[in-house]
């Protein structure tokens, strides 16, 4: 049995570790509580300019790349993960997925590229040889659009040089503090405008196909961006469960070494007692 000056210590070590625990998962709740107006704030503008680009592209013939389906030589993925760890099954549910369908639909890495938003992703790609050509590292736990703005920019223009194909792009939706959902979405080719189309009437200047040019790679970069806050919640929400567990496990720690203390203790002394009386005895 461990003596009381081990367990005491381990008591001890154990409620440091349950303080930080705690400060951290506190510090996650107030981070995603910004991180989830970030997100939420963003959807009107998102739908908006969806809808004003599938009103065009409904109701004219101009025709765009974007809006193409071509023959895939090369598929372009972006994963979003976080720069941290101690964030539960977050990272790692978001690459099983992607390496995945890395593996079932690719059979060499010349028909792939990964962009890689978050060190965590960057990492495990190049720990497994998968090809990354972009990426991105150390954003703020609030981005702004300018954090990425030139990285969803060159990922639009891979796709209309034609370097990828389509786009997927990874990443855990929020739904609640307590669940978020990995989520697999093809950005490129744009397929789903008919869907998004409205009966609004607009007025256009100069013209229907020159608004359109603006108009498609913006939406794109949008999408990156939604999905960015999107994930950026997740996040936060993960590492506050993840805390939050690690806090009651801590909890549940100390209360099963505090048994164990005072049953060690109670031993102790019914141990001199013992003693005492056994010595007492002697001198009789």
């Amino acid at each position: 049995m461990a003596s009381l000056r081990d367990i005491k210590g381990r008591i001890d070590s154990t409620a440091k570790m349950k303080k930080i625990t705690k400060a951290m998962e506190m510090v996650s709740a107030s981070k995603m509580n910004k991180a989830e107006q970030n997100a939420k704030s963003f959807v009107p503008y998102s739908e908006k300019i969806q809808e004003v680009v599938a009103s065009i592209a409904s109701n004219t013939d101009a025709d765009h790349p974007m809006l193409s389906k071509r023959e895939v030589k090369k598929t372009g993925y972006l994963v979003i993960t976080s720069d941290r760890g101690l964030a539960g099954a977050y990272n790692s549910s978001i690459l099983r997925s992607l390496y995945q369908t890395v593996n079932e639909r690719h059979q060499s890495s010349d028909e792939y590229t990964v962009i890689a938003i978050g060190r965590m992703g960057y990492d495990f790609c190049r720990k497994r040889n998968m090809p990354v050509a972009k990426s991105i590292l150390g954003l703020a736990d609030q981005p702004n659009f300018a954090d990425i703005k030139e990285l969803a920019s060159e990922t639009v223009q891979m796709f209309s040089d034609e370097e990828i194909d389509e786009l997927y792009i990874f990443y855990n939706h929020y739904v609640s503090a307590i669940s978020q959902k990995v989520t697999k979405k093809k950005l490129l080719p744009i397929t789903d405008m008919a869907n998004s189309a409205t009966g609004s009437q607009y007025e256009y200047e100069p013209n229907q196909e020159q608004i359109l040019q603006v108009l498609l790679p913006q939406y794109a970069e949008s999408l990156i961006y939604g999905a960015l806050l999107d994930g950026k919640a997740s996040e936060h929400a993960a590492r506050m469960t993840a805390m939050r567990s690690a806090t009651d496990n801590a909890n549940d720690l100390i209360d099963g070494l505090t048994l164990s203390y005072n049953r060690a203790r109670q031993a102790a002394i019914t141990q001199e007692i013992t003693e005492i009386i056994g010595g007492v005895a002697a001198l009789e």
